[in-house]
């Protein structure tokens, strides 16, 4: 994150419980082999945690991703994948079913909101409602009970962008905010989730500061 969006030096970080009415903001990103959740595969996700101190700042926590096998029967769109660059079959390839890399993304959730006093994580996205509907779809179709988001609310950075700054494209948005951006690394899920995650930390930091003013 740039430095004119750090936090104040020194803040002691504390639980975000009663920020958001008792959610917890992660951030998820997910590259897919197309468009249909219930038919296309998810080959990537990305979620980020967010920390926030005494005064009310917000910064990138903890980043966890893994790299998905596609479900039996998925359907390979040839120009999603030229996008994201993935090539599903590649040997070394890391990926995990979407049971144990959902699994191991949820324990590491449940624990920040544990940790932040909330109830639960509500996704935050760069249109999020995409990244949403992905994520139930592998859920549903790995029979996980226990999912800690919110099943259909979200927080899409797309209309905070237009908002704060006139745009909405996730590159043209993180420029305006002052961000870093490199576009050889875009379209990978773990870039893509920390970009938003510091363009999301931004409106609210900018938010924040007009408020102290």
């Amino acid at each position: 994150m740039s430095d004119s969006y750090a936090n104040p030096a020194d803040a002691e970080f504390t639980p975000m419980g009663q920020r958001f009415r008792s959610f917890l903001p992660v951030v998820v990103d997910v590259e897919t082999g197309g468009f249909n959740p219930r038919t296309d595969a998810l080959l990537q996700i990305a979620a980020v945690t967010l920390r926030m101190n005494a005064a009310g700042y917000f910064e990138r926590d903890q980043t966890l991703s893994r790299h998905v096998a596609p479900f039996e029967g998925a359907n390979l769109e040839p120009a999603s994948l030229a996008v994201n660059g993935i090539d599903p079959w590649h040997p070394l390839r890391p990926a995990v079913p979407e049971g144990q890399a959902l699994s191991d993304i949820f324990k590491e959730v449940r624990r920040a909101v544990r940790e932040n006093e909330c109830t639960r994580a509500i996704l935050v996205g760069h249109n999020a409602a995409f990244d949403l509907s992905f994520l139930n779809a592998a859920v549903e179709r790995a029979s996980i009970k226990r999912n800690p988001f919110h099943p259909f609310s979200n927080f899409d950075t797309v209309t905070l962008a237009a908002l704060a700054y006139g745009q909405t494209v996730l590159s043209r948005s993180a420029k305006a905010a002052g961000l870093e951006w490199n576009d050889e690394y875009a379209h990978s899920a773990t870039y893509d989730a920390e970009r938003t995650a510091d363009l999301f930390c931004a409106v609210l930091n900018q938010w924040r500061r007009v408020n102290d003013n």
